[in-house]
């Protein structure tokens, strides 16, 4: 029964972001935005510390100056036969602001801070997955300093300090719609037997239970009790490191790689809330502690514990990988007006195979858990386009594939994952010179797959499935400047 409920309470962390796969954000440039997020093979001045380290080189300026904001609107659906759930979330604003310094004509250092991780969704208080999930919201945030040094006129590489943190906030039901009518069933099952065999245990016990199952119907379309866990992950180091190579004047190639960080929550804060909680406490577990004592009175032992554990008076740690990304890219300049890229990006989705929730006090550690994810490596192909249409002004398009990590039968509604197609497009204006005003905008579209989760129902302990039909698609606007000196 207690592993029962720890399941019911938690499934912590892996989450969703319609702008990526799993809580992975690509929204750290808006001009890269504008070309399907390539930056691998191209020289980006400071925003190069993200795609690849080794093109912060190659500024043209001493010193450059980006940031920008985008705002992510995803929206989603969930369906099984009749029935269907949209979320309602909150717009997401992943951020991004970047320093380049050159120091030597072969040799450049800079400062950048992005959001590379989070994640918003709401889908509800009282729908039919909320034993799984009701909203999550997660924020984490990167600084990177970095250094970057030309070896030889055509080869640069470039290194990165990862310093990454962030903060985490989810509920889900503790008993979900319906399920008090379960415990209900539950709790005939376990009497009948007792009643016929006892007649006048039956005469004293039978109207209870009537009542009991009458007072539980109350909450066949409401979550009776549910959890909020929020904490903040600690900085956590991890590293960015490129390589790029100029072929000729017109082929590019590069080559990054960063690396896998732990996030940790090392003291997260619990909070229990309840539909009626006076109801719940004074009334129906009220009851059924008569019943049993009634029971026990007839000397007939019943094994039923319908109490919520006292998780609000601990705390919580749990761990998350924010995983590796390879990335290889190719940029090629077919005239002086004209960039054409491409690169695929390999994402280290398989280091996620299970999630482990501890409690404390040591008197809560009997509700820790591992929840088994068994996420999958998985690829990302983006190609981009850019084309200078005046002194002025410059013109972007790109599209990319995302693979999904999650098999079919770990899709949970926490993360409806599914393979996505994104196209983006964008422009930047430069009123003077040194002085880069961007704009991007990406529609990125899930195809929909069916799949299922399972987990214990809380009260029997029986496996149990929930699945059916999910699809989710984003807006996402973007505005950057940036600024040369």
């Amino acid at each position: 029964m207690k592993k029962v409920i720890a399941l019911a309470c938690l499934s912590m962390l892996p989450l969703s972001y319609a702008a990526a796969e799993g809580y992975q954000v690509n929204a750290q440039s808006t001009k890269q935005a504008g070309m399907g997020h390539v930056g691998t093979a191209m020289k980006l001045g400071a925003e190069s510390m993200h795609f690849n380290p080794a093109g912060l080189v190659f500024m043209e300026n001493r010193i450059h100056l980006s940031a920008g904001v985008s705002g992510v609107f995803s929206k989603g659906k969930f369906t099984d036969g009749d029935y269907v759930q949209k979320p309602d979330n909150t717009p997401s604003t992943p951020l991004y602001v970047y320093a380049g310094f050159k120091i030597y004509d072969n040799l450049a250092a800079g400062i950048s801070l992005t959001t590379p991780y989070g994640s918003s969704m709401n889908w509800g208080k009282d729908w039919k997955g909320a034993h799984l999930i009701q909203d999550i919201s997660l924020k984490a945030f990167n600084i990177q300093p970095t250094v970057s040094w030309k070896i030889m006129d055509r080869l640069s590489i470039g290194a990165g300090l990862m310093m990454e943190f962030g903060n985490i906030e989810l509920s889900r039901a503790l008993i979900g719609p319906g399920e008090m009518s379960g415990m209900a069933s539950g709790l005939m099952d376990q009497f009948g037997p007792l009643l016929q065999a006892h007649p006048e245990l039956g005469a004293i016990a039978k109207p209870v239970i009537d009542k009991l199952i009458a007072d539980m119907a109350k909450y066949d379309d409401a979550s009776a009790a549910s959890v909020n866990l929020k904490g903040d992950a600690g900085v956590r180091l991890g590293f960015n490191v490129g390589a790029m190579y100029d072929i000729n004047d017109k082929v590019t190639v590069g080559v990054s790689y960063r690396s896998k960080v732990k996030a940790r929550v090392k003291e997260g804060d619990i909070a229990l809330s309840y539909a009626n909680e006076t109801d719940l406490k004074e009334n129906i577990f009220k009851q059924v502690e008569t019943l049993i004592k009634t029971a026990e009175s007839f000397g007939v032992s019943v094994p039923v514990n319908l109490q919520i554990p006292a998780l609000d008076q601990g705390t919580f740690s749990a761990e998350l990988p924010l995983p590796s990304n390879w990335n290889v890219g190719v940029t090629y300049k077919p005239t002086n007006r004209w960039i054409l890229s491409g690169e695929v990006q390999f994402v280290g989705w398989g280091a996620y195979k299970k999630l482990e929730i501890n409690f404390s006090p040591s008197s809560l550690s009997q509700y820790d858990m591992v929840a088994k994810k068994e996420y999958m490596n998985s690829r990302i192909y983006r190609v981009g386009a850019q084309f200078a249409a005046t002194n002025r002004l410059d013109v972007r398009m790109g599209a990319y594939y995302d693979e999904s990590p999650v098999k079919d039968d770990f899709l949970n509604p926490e993360t409806p994952s599914m393979n996505k197609f994104g196209i983006t497009g964008g422009l930047s204006f430069r009123p003077v010179d040194r002085l880069s005003v961007d704009f991007a905008f990406s529609y990125v579209t899930g195809f929909g797959r069916d799949g299922s989760y399972t987990d214990k129902a809380l009260v029997s302990g029986a496996e149990r499935k929930f699945g059916g039909h999910y699809n989710i698609y984003a807006l996402m606007p973007s505005i950057g400047v940036a600024y040369a000196f």
